[in-house]
């Protein structure tokens, strides 16, 4: 399993053990793109001659860009990057930056997401970058956001896509806390898109609320297939112990490092865990690290979602901890059936999962800690022992 060693200087995102600076990727192209701003702002204020228009301080649009500040539209906040604008970040990663930009030649609005190509840039980046665009291109679902270009320039791979306005999950539900019938409601219709990707043969591996956004209707999308791999194919990735995804909505099995094991149950496991975070307000595990998180997630049950919101049904309550069993068979046997079982439970129908019994859940337990069952028994039956021989002798 590759781990972080260090933290960005800049923003302090975590560095991969294979990375040759002491900032992130992400930091490093858009110091680069900050560089070739203030060169090409002032060639522009030279050239059109316009004193009216005042060419922005590269740190000074970096700190704009990153904390989302509205400009002028006329003010280039980063560079012309070939047909686009960049206009303002609107997000990052260990595989580059997302942009909201403006495509010239269209005369629309898209968000771009670009990585650098240069000498801190490892080949796990590249190989991750490509795996997304090469499965996020080839989905034509309305659930999913689409692609529109790919390319390179100056060093730099990028993707347009669709920009979708209403923002991520997360953040709307950090603003306003969704009803559970309305979190139902998006996550059934996640599923039933996460099916079609499984029908195509691609499974997604880091759903959480950042990779779902909403539209100015409400409607979810699915983005941000980096993770994502062809069921079928025969990837180098898939032989190595790399740990891909976000621990908190992570599968055990993805988890532990198993990616020869990752099938469509890895992402019920994902569905279901940002259903429970929506319902409880909680991913199921989060420690104050990620080591704790993964070792919460391998070795404890998440708590019931009813014991954390009460508002919740034994129905609801079920279907989520099906979604998240450490098993990948107990688990839906596919996201249709996650989602048409949320569907029977939106119109107050029979649900197909059954219902975890207190021994359920101890045989469970018991599995999982066999040395400490042991020893639990064992002083059951010493206390049973001394209790006899005490009533004996008296």
């Amino acid at each position: 399993m590759k781990t972080a060693n260090s933290v960005c200087e800049r923003c302090g995102a975590k560095i991969l053990d294979d990375a040759t600076r002491e900032v992130c990727p992400a930091c490093l192209l858009e110091s680069g793109l900050v560089l070739f701003n203030d060169e090409s702002l002032a060639a522009a204020v030279d050239v059109d001659g316009d004193a009216g228009l005042q060419p922005l301080d590269g740190k000074k649009a970096a700190r704009s860009a990153h904390h989302g500040e509205s400009v002028p539209r006329r003010t280039k906040i980063l560079s012309d990057f070939g047909d686009y604008e960049l206009l303002e970040e609107i997000g990052r990663g260990g595989q580059g930056v997302v942009y909201r930009a403006h495509q010239k030649s269209l005369n629309r609005t898209v968000a771009l997401k670009v990585i650098g190509l240069g000498p801190w840039t490892t080949e796990r980046h590249l190989k991750s970058f490509r795996r997304e665009v090469e499965a996020a291109a080839s989905l034509e679902h309305p659930g999913v956001v689409p692609i529109h270009e790919v390319g390179e320039r100056d060093g730099q791979c990028y993707f347009s896509m669709k920009f979708v306005e209403g923002g991520q999950l997360d953040e709307v539900f950090k603003r306003e806390p969704l009803s559970i019938r309305r979190a139902v409601e998006l996550i059934a219709k996640v599923a039933r898109t996460v099916h079609y990707a499984h029908e195509h043969g691609i499974l997604h591996r880091d759903i959480k609320p950042g990779n779902i956004l909403l539209d100015k209707n409400g409607e979810p999308h699915l983005t941000d297939f980096g993770l994502a791999r062809l069921v079928e194919a025969d990837s180098t990735v898939t032989g190595t112990l790399e740990v891909l995804g976000t621990p908190s909505y992570m599968a055990p099995e993805q988890a532990a490092g198993n990616n020869t094991d990752l099938n469509r149950n890895t992402d019920v496991y994902g569905l279901g865990a940002v259903l429970y975070q929506l319902l409880t307000g909680h991913p199921p595990f989060a420690g104050g690290t990620t080591y704790e998180t993964i070792r919460l997630l391998l070795e404890t049950e998440p708590r019931q979602p009813r014991l954390l919101n009460p508002k919740i049904d034994r129905d609801l309550d079920t279907i989520c901890l099906k979604c998240l069993e450490k098993d990948p068979k107990r688990r839906y046997s596919s996201a249709l059936a996650l989602g048409e079982d949320l569907e029977h439970w939106l119109k107050h129908e029979p649900i197909r999962a059954h219902h975890t019994g207190i021994f359920s859940r101890g045989k469970k337990w018991v599995r999982r800690n066999s040395t400490k069952a042991l020893l639990v028994a064992c002083l059951i039956a010493l206390a049973a022992a001394i209790g006899w021989n005490v009533g004996k002798a008296n």
